[in-house]
């Protein structure tokens, strides 16, 4: 029945095509939204959406798009427990049978407070490519979709524009095969890369060993302001 239902709403989300307006407060309407795996909450607190997860989820867009400038802040705890999120953006869908749901792939702009400090990097979701840019020396093949890097060094700068504990502003630019992504107005990537053309926009909570475990809320990330705009 779950399978079903699911395959209605995309089959929903594909032929609605692009009949909406150009540009679109995504986070004012939970009808935009779905949740297509078996787990994963978002729950709508006053104008924010709040993320808990007991494993890696994404909260996607029922909508797919092309070229569009989304913007957004996201705020992640500060805590002893491993943090992480991100943004998914040309998304993809795919069913697995052996965990019985579907689950998301694509482009992420990741948010990484960890000391790594990666935040505004580049990574693709469930594929063998994972990190575009920068590159990790063992979770790194771009491949021949990875054209080319229009600012190739991770500077200070970039590690720096992320601020833990805050409400952090991304902007997220894909014209074509160019795409960019910026933190707190620093320009952190500018790639072309020629993999995926258009998909939904996901937000993302990594997964929570204490949520799991004991249902502690501590690990919630927070989300507002998400507007997309499309070009």
């Amino acid at each position: 029945m779950r399978q079903l239902l699911c395959l209605a709403v995309l089959a929903s989300s594909l032929f609605s095509g692009h009949a909406l307006a150009d540009k679109t407060e995504l986070s004012a309407d939970a009808n935009l939204w779905m949740n297509v795996t078996s787990f994963g909450e978002a729950h709508r607190i006053g104008s924010e959406l709040h993320l808990l997860s007991t494993g890696n989820w994404f909260y996607l867009t029922k909508r797919r798009y092309r070229d569009f400038e989304l913007t957004l802040e996201v705020k992640v705890p500060e805590l002893d427990e491993y943090v992480n999120s991100g943004i998914m953006f040309r998304g993809q869908i795919a069913y697995e049978e052996d965990i019985e749901s579907y689950y998301a792939y694509g482009y992420q702009a990741e948010v990484d407070p960890s000391d790594r400090r990666w935040s505004g990097g580049l990574y693709e979701q469930g594929t063998s490519r994972q990190w575009l840019f920068p590159l990790h020396p063992e979770r790194s093949e771009p491949g021949e979709h990875f054209q080319h890097n229009h600012s190739p060094e991770w500077t200070s700068e970039k590690s720096e524009a992320f601020r833990g504990g805050e409400w952090n502003h991304y902007r997220i630019r894909a014209v074509g095969p160019e795409l960019k992504i910026w933190v707190n107005e620093v320009l952190t990537t500018h790639v072309t890369d020629t993999r995926f053309s258009e998909g939904h926009i996901g937000i993302q909570h990594h997964g929570s060993k204490a949520f799991a475990r004991d249902g502690s809320t501590a690990n919630t990330v927070k989300f507002r302001a998400i507007t997309i705009e499309e070009l």
